[in-house]
């Protein structure tokens, strides 16, 4: 279900001078190339996008303006000055350093739609995954496993100082937190499955969390399978998870399989308190595997990152389930989708693959308002 990717580093030998300075030069060649390379934005060549013209403009078409991560970009975040933020998931069975001795600690990315340049965030990340920014500007962020935290922090991007909103749950670590949404109440919906990683699971059940401002956390959802992407809706009476149940907690050795689980886009009515009922579901997306991340218009349609091996790509849905465009991604399996703000707030982001794409839209993002 994951890609795979090997880091080729660049070695300069110890023995000579020379040597040294032609193995800087090339470094310093290959950084200003990806470098160079990450400042254009670029056609991947993927299939026409297909759909509704009330969400999907004509001429439509993905655009890579990043691929420089190791493995896995992820958790894409808008901020409300038009800063994209990403999650490099470095997964360390494959991802090490040059000398292939020392995993990655994970990296949280920073792209300038202004000058179209990418460098890093944070490193280590705390392995993660899904982010979002509050009302108060602060990025909150799913924190996985895999060396990762398994925790919930936020940064205060005005100090760079970070906390711990919720790091154990009765006592015991979480599975691997993965995404997350917030509401206009400031009460913070988490989900915590687990893909991969070396740590015991400590939680009885793969469930949705809900962390309410004064730092109350309540197991909310134990019924949508092992749950992945999540959103509230904009008039708050929603709340949506994809259900991704690969039927594996981590890689599994060649020639073995395992038995999917759920593979579906659930719907919760969320009642002004927080607590959730009439559960049901608005696409199955089995035999094939289905949705892990999305976003969500100011109309309350979806926009899902599917990562079905037969037809990959952006998803957008009524709020009733009906499917309204297709944009392909080709092969490679998108993760994570958000949309931009102001002049910008009808540009869709994807994470896919190693790369982030863009997308211009009809419609608006959803984004909470300011306090």
């Amino acid at each position: 279900m994951l890609m795979r990717c090997r880091r080729r580093g660049l070695r300069s030998s110890p023995k000579t001078i020379e040597s040294r300075w032609w193995g800087a030069l090339a470094a310093w060649v290959f950084i200003g190339a990806l470098a160079a390379w990450a400042a254009w934005a670029e056609d991947p060549g993927f299939p026409s996008p297909k759909g509704d013209p009330g969400v999907l403009p004509a001429g439509a078409k993905l655009d890579r303006v990043f691929g420089g991560a190791c493995a896995l970009t992820e958790g894409v975040a808008t901020s409300p000055n038009g800063t994209v933020y990403f999650s490099d998931i470095t997964f360390t069975t494959l991802c090490k350093d040059e000398s292939g001795k020392y995993p990655q600690a994970g990296n949280i990315w920073k792209y300038d739609p202004k000058t179209k340049q990418a460098s890093i965030f944070r490193s280590p990340s705390g392995m993660s995954n899904g982010m979002k920014f509050d009302a108060e500007g602060n990025l909150v962020i799913a924190e996985g496993a895999d060396f990762g935290g398994r925790r919930l922090t936020k940064t205060d991007m005005k100090t760079g100082k970070s906390y711990i909103l919720s790091g154990l749950f009765n006592g015991q670590p979480y599975n691997a937190l993965n995404d997350l949404t917030i509401d206009e109440k400031g009460r913070i919906y988490f989900t915590d499955p687990r893909y991969l990683g070396w740590e015991p699971m400590n939680q009885p059940v793969q469930a949705v969390y809900r962390l309410d401002p004064d730092g109350k956390v309540t197991r909310l959802i134990t019924d949508a399978g092992k749950p992945n992407g999540v959103q509230v809706s904009p008039d708050q009476k929603t709340l949506y998870v994809l259900a991704h149940d690969n039927g594996a907690h981590d890689f599994l050795p060649k020639g073995e399989t395992s038995q999917k689980g759920l593979m579906g886009c659930l719907a919760y009515d969320l009642s002004p308190e927080g607590t959730v009922s009439n559960r049901r579901m608005l696409v199955d997306w089995l035999p094939n595997d289905g949705g892990d991340g999305m976003s969500i218009d100011v109309d309350g349609n979806l926009y899902i990152a599917v990562r079905s091996e037969a037809a990959p790509g952006l998803y957008v849905y009524a709020p009733d389930g009906k499917q309204l465009a297709y944009l392909s991604t080709g092969k490679e399996l998108p993760t994570n989708v958000a949309f931009g703000w102001g002049d910008d707030a009808n540009l869709l982001y994807l994470t896919s693959g190693k790369s982030l794409y863009t997308v211009r839209m009809v419609k608006k993002g959803w984004h909470l308002p300011a306090p």
